[in-house]
């Protein structure tokens, strides 16, 4: 069993940056791979950034790649995602998922069957 709990959502303006973190518990096994997705209100949820629990191997979809920023912090049970250059389009309700198994979609890690967190809220203004 895995427990993830996400903070670090906002408002910001375009142009702004902000870091989410998704705080882990229980077993490690279940988070050899761990990403964060978004969605947003009538949209499909779709994976933004993942990585392995070594913290190595970081994989990110097209439309973040050189402004979002996934990291993982073993010592703190913490995985990051921080954001730059935010624009309105990121506007979503941000997730953190982990899992045992894990795949490349897209070419970024995926949890398979993931456990996931809450979500937290990040909205971007013009």
């Amino acid at each position: 069993q895995v427990q993830l709990v996400e903070s670090g959502g906002g408002s910001v303006q375009a142009g702004g940056s902000l870091r989410l973190s998704c705080v882990a518990s229980g077993d490690t096994y279940s988070r050899y791979c761990m990403g964060w997705f978004r969605q947003s209100p009538g949209k499909e949820r779709e994976e933004v950034a993942g990585i392995y629990s070594s913290g190595r191997n970081t994989s990110y979809a097209d439309s973040v790649k050189g402004r979002f920023a996934i990291s993982l912090d073993n010592s703190k049970d913490t995985l990051y995602l921080q954001m730059s250059s935010l624009k309105p389009e990121d506007t979503a309700m941000y997730y953190c998922a982990a899992s045992p198994v894990c795949t490349v979609e897209k070419g970024i890690v995926k949890p398979i069957a993931p456990y996931w967190g809450q979500g937290t809220q990040v909205t971007v203004s013009s």
